[in-house]
């Protein structure tokens, strides 16, 4: 008697379980991402702070200021304005797709947008951990001792484990504010960030950085 297929390969059985097993990981990630997300939108920051801390992204698309990365200071501006913070720090070095220094964008966009408030720049980093990494010591320079971490929100999981495990909230008292980016409103979930960040965090998890 002839054996099925799929015992004549087990192999393919056990690729086919592995490549279901991660699918099922990822969806996992997602969603909780997705939930933790919209609990940050339903609840802003509401302590005034010294500054808001904006982490950077893509710094362009098709030749002008990426939206995902402009709504991120937007809501920052808006924080000024209502007198939440006093001044605004951006966190990003030089974006690999188009060779712009996301900081200095996003300070321009800051200045084009009328703020004319003290601001910090960290032009050099070119990851999430080392935007916090970096940014500390020019904070700590500025007199900052509050801060609300600006980013979007199915990015503020794993910074909030960055915090946590660098020690950065030791330094500041720390807040999250969710940027409902253009990006983020029009696609939630499945915008290329979101889609990137289950991969972000499992490999931050493998080399230790979340807990």
């Amino acid at each position: 008697m002839k054996r099925p297929r799929w015992l004549r390969r087990p192999w393919q059985v056990v690729l086919a379980g592995g490549v279901l097993a991660v699918a099922l990981v990822y969806a996992a990630i997602g969603a909780f991402l997705w939930w933790h997300a919209e609990e940050l939108l339903a609840h802003p920051p509401q302590r005034p702070a010294d500054a808001a801390l904006v982490l950077g992204s893509r710094a362009y698309l098709d030749g002008k200021p990426h939206p995902c990365l402009t709504g991120r200071v937007d809501v920052a501006l808006a924080m000024a304005k209502a007198g939440l913070v006093r001044q605004l720090a951006f966190s990003g070095g030089v974006d690999s797709e188009d060779s712009r220094i996301e900081a200095i964008t996003m300070g321009e966009h800051a200045v084009a947008s009328g703020f004319a408030g003290p601001m910090v720049l960290e032009p050099a980093s070119t990851s999430t951990r080392l935007n916090l990494s970096l940014s500390r010591p020019l904070l700590l320079a500025a007199g900052v001792r509050s801060v609300v971490i600006v980013s979007e929100p199915f990015h503020l999981w794993r910074i909030e484990r960055l915090v946590k495990k660098s020690g950065f909230d030791q330094s500041f008292d720390v807040q999250y504010a969710a940027a409902p980016t253009s990006c983020w409103r029009a696609l939630g979930p499945l915008s290329k960030g979101a889609l990137r960040e289950p991969a972000a965090i499992i490999n931050n998890a493998g080399h230790g950085y979340l807990f």
